[in-house]
């Protein structure tokens, strides 16, 4: 028996009143903004110049076009379940319905690399271009009090603790406690600016793309130059180490590695239950998020890489890259660069905020059903939102953006994002073959062909990323069972009523 819930069970569950209930306050303009809130964010202003100084120089575009298509074809996969399962929880609802609990305790427990890591990755991003602003008035931080003790500088000072990430951590965790309709006008306004900050650089930078800078379009990659004329075989070329820096290789590289600054869409997902028509606009705010964010990174990619050439991000303007590419090449802009600063803070604002509020509503529905403790599903008597999951999970995510480094964050935010990703395409498979008979006012077309792609691609640029995350995404699997096995499974509701 692989203990899997019934869709009408789920659907019985959420209509159910009483104190455990969230408010339904959310339409469509909210889940867009609340989709480009978390989507605009860390991985476009961050992770765009590391995987073009790591991984594709120029190209880091095709990754952004190979990430994008991953992400629509999973983002179809998620709109098709989100109007069939209107429920909070995202991917791990909709696992627990087509492949049982097992299965459902696996993806819950990934989806905190997304949700919770993901906000530590912005935070991170946060703290840095806080210090970006603050030079502008001739004040920094110290670099021992804003950077992870793992990290040392040019000049040999080591980190200590990143406190300006763990306080807006903290900060967005009081806002979202207060209330979803109070977090989402917040997100909305952040959001707003942040788009125009993104569409201001991209106008304003056009003209100064230097043509030098994208040539060549795709840095040779000389292990893949044997490959190709026959002097070594394929297997020689994935195990040189120098696959996925430059080349072909490198843009499914720089694809798993700016994939993090995809992630957001599938947080619409966990808000289903505070959705005023869920079946209606979910879909909607997964679709046009990503579409929108996708036409804004090919272009926002383009265009650092033609200001700045992709080696300088090696070292000089790493993390506060879009600023760095303003004050040296743009000249009589420093105004914009000021300005950028100022809302690319709003902008991770929204995306710590975004990833936040999924990790708690992913732990509310896991609470429910008993894998994790009742704690994660308390409402606040007043405001009836789950106070204390955010409060431990500012504990946890606050604990990794003040003292682990940001690329690694990051990294492991993509691959646990990817396999959530690839087993939601299965579970659309698998639940096409179960219940085809099942209403679903949104239906993906072409099935088999799209959820297969969206399988294949995921797993494409899950390899892009290297042993060193499957390690690492092992390990983590590895914690996660020995919580399912030693807790989730004694405390399982669905396992308690199949022993009355």
């Amino acid at each position: 028996m692989r203990f899997r819930k019934s869709i009408d069970q789920l659907l019985l569950e959420a209509s159910e009143g009483g104190e455990h209930t969230l408010k339904r306050t959310l339409g469509p303009w909210n889940l867009i903004a609340l989709g480009i809130g978390a989507i605009i964010g860390a991985g476009l202003f961050v992770r765009t110049a590391a995987a073009a100084s790591e991984h594709a120089g120029p190209a880091v575009t095709l990754g952004f076009i190979l990430a994008a298509i991953g992400c629509a074809l999973a983002g179809l996969c998620y709109a098709e379940f989100a109007s069939m399962i209107p429920i909070s929880g995202s991917a791990y609802t909709y696992t627990y319905a087509t492949m049982g609990e097992t299965v459902a305790w696996v993806i819950g427990w990934d989806l905190v690399l997304e949700y919770a890591l993901g906000a530590s990755v912005v935070a991170i991003a946060w703290s840095e271009y806080l210090n970006k602003l603050l030079e502008v008035f001739e004040v920094s931080i110290p670099y021992e009090f804003c950077h992870s003790p793992f990290q040392t500088s040019l000049e040999g000072v080591q980190g200590i603790i990143n406190l300006p990430a763990l306080l807006i951590m903290a900060v967005l965790t009081m806002v979202l406690i207060r209330g979803t309709q109070e977090s989402a006008r917040v997100n909305m306004f952040m959001v707003i600016l942040k788009v125009a900050v993104v569409l201001a650089f991209i106008a304003i930078g056009w003209s100064y793309i230097n043509p030098i800078n994208h040539t060549p379009y795709i840095p040779p990659n000389e292990s893949e130059i044997k490959l190709m004329s026959g002097e070594i075989g394929i297997w020689d070329h994935l195990v040189s180490g120098n696959f996925g820096k430059f080349g072909w290789g490198g843009v499914i590289s720089a694809a798993g590695v700016v994939f993090m600054a995809f992630i957001g869409f599938d947080a619409i997902s966990t808000t289903a239950q505070e959705c005023r028509n869920p079946k209606r606009d979910l879909p909607i705010g997964i679709l046009a998020s990503l579409g929108i964010c996708t036409l804004l990174y090919v272009l926002f990619g383009h265009v650092l890489t033609g200001v700045a050439n992709y080696r300088e991000f090696e070292t000089v303007g790493k993390e506060a890259s879009v600023a760095y590419a303003i004050d040296t090449y743009m000249y009589g802009y420093h105004w914009l660069s000021i300005a950028v600063t100022v809302a690319i803070l709003a902008g991770f604002t929204s995306g710590i905020l975004v990833m936040l509020w999924g990790q708690s509503r992913l732990f509310f529905s896991m609470s429910r059903d008993g894998l994790v403790p009742k704690i994660f599903s308390d409402l606040h008597p007043r405001f009836k939102t789950p106070y204390k999951s955010n409060l431990i999970f500012l504990l946890l995510a606050g604990l990794f953006s003040a003292f682990v480094p940001g690329d690694i964050v990051g990294d492991m935010t993509s691959i646990g994002t990817l396999f959530a990703f690839t087993l939601v395409c299965l579970g659309v498979l698998i639940l096409r073959k179960t219940d085809p008979d099942r209403p679903r006012s949104f239906k993906i077309p072409f099935v088999p062909l799209v959820p297969i792609l969206g399988i294949v691609v995921c797993v494409a640029m899950m390899l892009g990323l290297g042993v060193n995350n499957w390690e690492r995404l092992f390990i983590w699997m590895a914690i996660g069972f020995v919580i399912y096995f030693s807790y989730s499974i004694r405390n399982s509701v669905i396992r308690k009523k199949a022993k009355q």
